[in-house]
């Protein structure tokens, strides 16, 4: 007797139900324990607090309003830092034995990463949102038209969109959770050399090398042309065009190389 192969488990369920199984169980995490969400927004709201008022008088920023120069720059790195808690909860599922469990289960590999990614960028943007309107409520005003306005936002979830990769990859090559905690603050050094706070070029000639052409100063400029228009372009030296394409290209990479990292690891196990 001939023996039949049993079907591959990814064959027994579709991609989309499964998905949204696994994106609704993190999402309930975050609606049993509120204050991991409320904490994320407290923090990014201090940060816009503490550089609105206490350090906004002694940074110049030519004919800029330093609230409308430092705001683009916050709300970006606000979505590195709300996305670090990614890298905390995927290195606790790997090292806790869930996603063994679930590989047993009869769904598509691709829905476990996809769900956790799916849900923590719900959370960037449920914490980038009042961030936004804290924003304009200490000064913070769009030069520009509604349309890049929207186009500002929009390319600020791309960005949390490949961030939450970036931690999705570090919670799962860490090995632990207090390792992942540990790499995830690699966004402090990072976020501050950048035009997010100052301008480039305050800084010393071997700092600006790397700055202005890293990431985050990259993607800064882009929501801050976005959103100031001429006088945002006047003084970074580009157009708004010329950064936004940029931006993009990160972005494209950074997500490209991370999830594929993240990917390779979690087929691994």
């Amino acid at each position: 007797m001939t023996a039949v192969a049993a079907p591959h488990p990814a064959n027994n369920a579709r991609l989309l139900p499964s998905v949204g199984v696994l994106t609704g169980r993190a999402l309930r995490i975050y609606r049993r324990t509120p204050q991991l969400l409320i904490l994320r927004i407290v923090q990014s709201v201090a940060f816009l607090l503490i550089f609105r008022y206490v350090f906004g008088g002694a940074i110049g920023t030519g004919t800029m309003r330093y609230v409308d120069f430092m705001a683009p720059g916050l709300l970006t790195v606000g979505i590195m830092f709300a996305t670090i808690g990614t890298a905390l909860g995927v290195a606790e599922d790997h090292v806790g034995g869930l996603f063994d469990r679930l590989r047993s289960l009869p769904m598509p590999r691709s829905a476990v990463l996809t769900g956790r990614v799916l849900a923590d960028l719900a959370m960037t943007v449920a914490v980038l949102i009042p961030t936004i309107a804290i924003a304009f409520v200490v000064g913070m005003r769009v030069h520009t038209d509604w349309g890049s306005a929207l186009g500002a936002l929009g390319l600020l979830v791309l960005f949390g969109f490949a961030f939450v990769w970036i931690f999705v990859a570090v919670g799962l090559l860490a090995g632990s959770v207090q390792a992942a905690q540990g790499i995830s603050f690699i966004v402090m050094p990072i976020s501050f050399a950048s035009s997010a706070f100052v301008p480039t070029s305050s800084m010393p000639g071997w700092l600006q090398a790397f700055t202005e052409h890293q990431p985050v100063t990259v993607v800064v400029n882009a929501v801050r042309t976005l959103t100031q228009g001429a006088p945002a372009e006047a003084l970074l030296g580009h157009s708004t065009g010329y950064y936004v394409t940029r931006a993009l290209i990160w972005i494209i990479a950074l997500t490209v190389v991370f999830a594929g990292l993240a990917i390779a690891r979690y087929r691994s196990r």
